[in-house]
């Protein structure tokens, strides 16, 4: 079987959420709250690839003919559960999908900036659609994970080409009074179809888990077990 390639992240501390220097930051992603990983994982390199998703045997079977060494898409949140369960039933091994935050956490790999790559992002660094002034620039269709230099961390695509679902109930903010709402689950990333603005490793979109699009998939994570 095809385990999907994984990166070890440590444990460490970090500020969740966007900040007051990040002009497209909104209120979804505030208030901003210092966040503790407490014990390291492993998590996927890259996204869930068709290849992959194929050797699990779960349907559906959304190849359609191409590549199937790009991030598979199609796939609902029930789907991606089903996917880890898999794994951990394979492997003996728990996997799952990581929870927004620990995708954050993974994704800024110790940066405090909008972008892991800085105050910008530009197509060198990750796979979208337009320009902040609106005009087409990208080739418009999904890349191989790799096609892009990775994070800190060793991770492909944080930003840009398929955007993620996270483990998460969507919360309209941080607030602590903040009720979450199980019919609808987050999603982390941006895709190749957006606008830089909605790559930042702050931003947040939710859609209801039996949610099908041609920019959506997902990555697994794997919890690390104390020998």
């Amino acid at each position: 079987m095809r385990i999907p390639p994984c990166v070890e992240i440590p444990a460490g501390r970090f500020r969740r959420g966007g900040s007051s220097e990040d002009k497209f930051a909104n209120a979804s992603e505030l208030p901003q709250v210092e966040c503790e990983i407490p014990e390291p994982f492993r998590m996927g390199a890259g996204p869930v690839t068709r290849r992959e998703w194929q050797e699990s045997g779960l349907p559906p079977n959304p190849t359609n003919g191409e590549n199937p060494a790009l991030p598979v898409v199609g796939i609902t949140w029930h789907e991606a559960v089903a996917y880890c369960e898999w794994l951990t039933r394979e492997t003996g091994d728990r996997w799952r999908l990581p929870t927004e935050t620990e995708w954050e956490y993974a994704c800024r790999a110790g940066t405090e900036t909008p972008f892991h790559t800085g105050v910008m992002i530009d197509l060198s660094q990750a796979n979208f659609l337009y320009g902040e002034d609106g005009s087409r620039i990208g080739k418009g269709a999904p890349v191989l994970a790799g096609s892009c230099p990775p994070n800190g961390f060793g991770l492909f695509d944080m930003h840009g080409n398929v955007s993620e679902w996270t483990a998460d109930p969507w919360r309209p903010s941080y607030l602590e009074e903040a009720m979450a709402d199980p019919e609808r689950r987050v999603i982390r990333g941006g895709a190749w179809d957006y606008l830089p603005r909605l790559l930042r490793s702050s931003w947040r979109d939710c859609a209801a888990p039996g949610t099908r699009r041609d920019n959506l998939g997902f990555r697994v994570l794997c919890e690390i077990r104390d020998t």
